[in-house]
């Protein structure tokens, strides 16, 4: 018990110290009553968490053609010259869905932009510290552990369709539930699938498109808990690495990543 109580006084002084919000409690360590550090100890879990590391996945028994994909350098780098690809993400976005084909479409000569939702910061009663980096950054996680932070281009309310060739959804947990509530992420996807033009997403990604109601009588697949929710909105959900239906490609997992990379080059090539 003692060592808990340490950990928690400790973690409450850096808090103090590196976290400049109104919500957080300015208290001293020693200010700290016995009864407050009582009910701290039974709200506060032990830090551990499981993660995804990309050498990780890519050394993994099995994945010897995912890192293939990676590691065998691209031969033609003008493939995909000329067409802009527009990457809708937000916080909590599986990091090697959004780095893997961002980098495969940058490296056959795609201009690839991320589009986050307009920064908006959660009402101070929910006790939220969120880092000044988050108004023009989005984080990356591997599975269950935040990684890192990608710097976005621009906005969801600053996109028009006419803009864009193709756009892609990576996955992630929590990335495709704070894309699937910002109006202007919606209503993007909706028009943009009244275009015709391509809309690609991976693993938990597709939920959105069942929030955007385009997936009625559309063949797909995704993340395998996620898919009684894409036949609740509709769709007929095949067990297949990438599911391609129209101007729609899903796929599972990032074990996919390669096939689903080379899907979307294929069909922006034919279109």
């Amino acid at each position: 018990m003692k060592t808990i109580n340490q950990f928690i006084i400790t973690s409450m002084i850096m808090m103090h110290a590196v976290v400049n919000t109104k919500a957080q409690v300015k208290v001293a360590a020693g200010q700290i009553k016995s009864h407050e550090l009582e009910v701290l100890n039974q709200l506060t879990t032990r830090s551990a968490v499981v993660n995804m590391p990309v050498s990780q996945l890519l050394n993994a028994p099995g994945n010897e053609t995912l890192r293939a994909f990676f590691f065998t350098p691209v031969t033609n780098r003008t493939v995909l010259k000329g067409k802009k690809i527009a990457v809708l993400a937000a916080d909590g976005f599986e990091e090697i869905e959004l780095s893997g084909p961002v980098w495969y479409f940058r490296e056959l000569g795609a201009q690839v932009e991320i589009v986050a939702p307009k920064f908006n910061p959660a009402p101070e009663r929910y006790g939220l510290s969120t880092p000044e980096m988050a108004k023009t950054h989005i984080m990356a996680i591997q599975y269950l552990q935040p990684v890192g932070w990608i710097k976005f281009d621009r906005t969801a309310d600053q996109i028009k369709v006419s803009d864009y060739d193709a756009i892609f959804i990576p996955g992630g947990a929590w990335n495709p539930d704070n894309l699937r509530l910002d109006k202007d992420v919606i209503r993007f996807i909706q028009d943009f699938n009244k275009s015709g033009k391509l809309i690609a997403a991976i693993c938990h990604a597709p939920v959105v498109l069942a929030s955007a109601d385009i997936l009625k009588g559309r063949k797909l697949t995704g993340y395998w808990n996620i898919q009684v929710d894409l036949k609740n909105a509709g769709g007929t959900v095949l067990e297949e690495p990438v599911v391609i239906d129209g101007n729609l490609i899903t796929s599972r997992h990032p074990i996919d990543v390669a096939d689903f990379s080379r899907a979307v080059e294929n069909w922006l090539t034919r279109h």
